[in-house]
């Protein structure tokens, strides 16, 4: 067993080598690296099914399908490196570039991070998309994923490695931290030095540990807790339909729904759309119906469960929604900005001017108008697998794809100037 710092240690080594490679090695890596993934699929589901026997009496349902692997779960993960492969490569590209009246001619050129290291829980395909990320971008990776999920992260990464070493790359490229406690977190939160960016990618907990104890850079990605607003002029058809994908497609992620709220002229009619669409059809089909927790407002007008004082600032992550009542677009975007983690917030609406508002005002990663907040997601914005979705403003925010993974240098090429 590897300790901690000397996986570490090892990636920072082998960083060059990849920052030297051209993109066909890099591509070469990546497709080797997806066909041992799904050479391995058998000790991969051995891995996996252990796991979760081992956290059933722990964890829900819910959180189950989070951990839980499947030969279809497992040929998408290997996909998802293909569709990497596919991607432009960012390194090398010329974001600016100026020639000064003295002929220096000044390119300002993406290059990456280094050494990436992603702190992550439950979710085994997070192994792969980030290290297949980190190729592409050219940058080693340092991955620590949760107690619950370490059998099936360690058969995944052992196949990783050994489409890296196929390729003729350094397999500690990719290095699994095998100790699972707090400790080693800490220890990779405090790497100064040898970790260029950490991602934080779970529960507010694990993110608040990230921001006050890192002290190598550290990106904070999002807790969501997601608003849908439906305006007084709302296509209620359409919103229901949103509201039902954002809230029940997959409860477990970040970018599912957690709080609704309903303007009051459409209340009466829309709230019993929504408790039938949500619990009286769910549960007539076999389904988990969701549990509505109203303010005093709503409460008046369908049943459920009243509210708390923690209702509007909580990440459910379950088949749970909270649902308020507002009087205009200006007061729900004010509930917005009290309550929002800044991840992703919708408003559904035929009114363009409430649309503008809307999007102008609420400082979240993403605005929709008239979608479901499930699209905040790498893949379904075009830039393959991502790393995680920051819900900060300074380097990168929102779906963190290749061009995230990189900085840049300015390269100056000159024939004997002097100042």
């Amino acid at each position: 067993m590897k300790t901690t710092f000397e996986i570490i240690k090892n990636a920072r080594q082998a960083a060059p080598v990849l920052a030297a490679s051209d993109t066909g090695t890099r591509n070469k890596a990546l497709l080797a690296m997806a066909d041992r993934l799904e050479e391995a699929t058998g000790d991969i589901l051995k891995a996996n099914a252990e796991d979760v026997e081992a956290s059933r009496e722990k964890y829900g349902a819910v959180m189950i399908d989070r951990l839980m692997l499947s030969e279809e779960r497992i040929k998408g993960m290997a996909d998802g490196i293909r569709d990497v492969v596919a991607l432009p490569d960012p390194v090398g590209k010329v974001l600016a570039e100026v020639v000064r009246p003295n002929g220096l001619v000044i390119k300002k050129t993406a290059v990456p991070l280094g050494v990436i290291s992603i702190i992550y829980e439950s979710r085994p395909n997070v192994t792969s998309d980030a290290a297949s990320l980190a190729i592409k971008s050219a940058n080693a990776a340092v991955l620590r994923g949760g107690k619950e999920s370490f059998r099936s992260n360690y058969a995944i990464t052992v196949a990783l490695k050994k489409g890296l070493a196929d390729a003729g790359l350094p397999e500690d490229l990719v290095g699994l931290v095998e100790d699972t406690t707090r400790a080693s977190a800490l220890e990779i939160m405090q790497a100064e030095g040898l970790i260029d960016l950490l991602i934080p990618r779970g529960g507010a907990g694990l993110i608040k540990s990230c921001m006050q104890n890192a002290k190598v850079p550290c990106i904070e990605t999002g807790t969501g807790i997601c608003h849908i607003y439906v305006d007084a002029s709302a296509d209620l058809d359409k919103a229901v339909r949103i509201i039902e994908n954002a809230k029940t497609s997959r409860p477990s992620v970040c970018n599912a729904e957690e709080v609704l709220l309903v303007h009051r002229d459409i209340a009466g009619k829309f709230l019993p759309m929504v408790s039938a669409r949500l619990r009286d059809d769910r549960k007539a089909r076999g389904l988990v119906p969701v549990e509505l927790r109203l303010d005093a407002e709503a409460a008046a007008i369908i049943d459920g469960t009243l509210a708390g004082a923690q209702d509007f600032d909580t990440e459910f992550l379950d088949y749970i929604l909270a649902v308020g009542v507002v009087g205009s677009v200006e007061e729900a975007v004010a509930h917005v900005q009290k309550h929002s983690t800044h991840h992703s917030d919708a408003i559904i609406t035929e009114d363009r001017a409430a649309a503008d508002f809307f999007v102008k005002t609420v400082d979240s990663a993403a605005v929709y108008v008239n979608a479901s907040t499930r699209f905040t997601d790498g893949g379904e914005f075009g830039l393959g697998c991502e790393m995680g979705i920051s819900t900060q403003k300074l380097h990168a925010r929102g779906p963190m794809g290749l061009a995230e993974l990189c900085t840049y240098k300015y390269i100056i090429e000159g024939s004997g100037q002097i100042r």
